[in-house]
């Protein structure tokens, strides 16, 4: 039976990644599916891997509608076997409602790639509706790590290297430290509660202050 899967985890742990790799394993047996992305950080109508891979996507946009294109795709006698969808997370609730038609009336399996949660801890609402909706969820596990070496679990917005907590939910940047331009960094709950990013923490052992605190006045000997 199809199935619809949701592959997560934070940012920088493989989910493009794997999304090649899972178009690849089912096109080398004969498979014949569709690639979808929205949002990726190589620009429009590609999905891209921080390793360099990339191959040529879709786009998806507010008006798209995967039951309406697979169901046409169909009637024409094409072949649509599964459908790679990454950047889900960017997809709406209804868009998410129309990928389980696919699988479930159509019989087509849909596999999708995405973050949970946004810089502020707030499910997006793809991935809620994905949470919500899925025939299974896979945590991806090769862990993205924060700066201290923990396992990272919650996604930053920075801005200069400084963790910010507000602005629209929807910004697209890619994996950066010290950028004058917005950028995202992974980070442990604890860092992240703390705002405390790897250029902050970098700038705090560099404090005169800091150093000053760390040892004990001099005797003059």
């Amino acid at each position: 039976m199809a199935a619809l899967v949701f592959f997560t985890g934070t940012m920088d742990c493989g989910k493009s990644t794997l999304a090649l790799q899972m178009d690849y394993n089912h096109a080398a047996r004969g498979r014949r599916g569709l690639i979808y992305t929205r949002n990726d950080r190589a620009g429009a109508e590609v999905l891209s891997s921080r390793l360099g891979l990339a191959v040529a996507a879709i786009e998806v946009t507010d008006r798209t509608n995967f039951w309406v294109e697979v169901a046409e795709r169909r009637t024409r006698g094409e072949r649509v076997d599964y459908l790679i969808c990454d950047e889900a997370q960017f997809f709406s609730a209804g868009q998410v409602d129309q990928l389980v038609m696919v699988v479930d009336e159509i019989g087509v399996d849909v596999f999708a790639f995405g973050i949970t949660t946004d810089f502020r801890t707030r499910l997006f609402p793809g991935s809620a509706r994905l949470i919500e909706m899925a025939d299974r969820i896979e945590r991806l596990q090769v862990e993205a790590l924060c700066w201290c070496g923990e396992r990272a679990t919650h996604n930053a917005r920075t801005v200069g290297g400084v963790m910010v907590t507000v602005g629209d939910q929807v910004v697209v940047g890619d994996i950066a430290v010290n950028a004058d331009v917005v950028a995202y960094e992974v980070l442990c709950r604890r860092h992240h509660l703390r705002g405390l990013t790897a250029a902050v923490a970098h700038a705090a052992e560099l404090s005169p202050w800091t150093l000053q605190d760390s040892f004990p006045e001099s005797n003059g000997s």
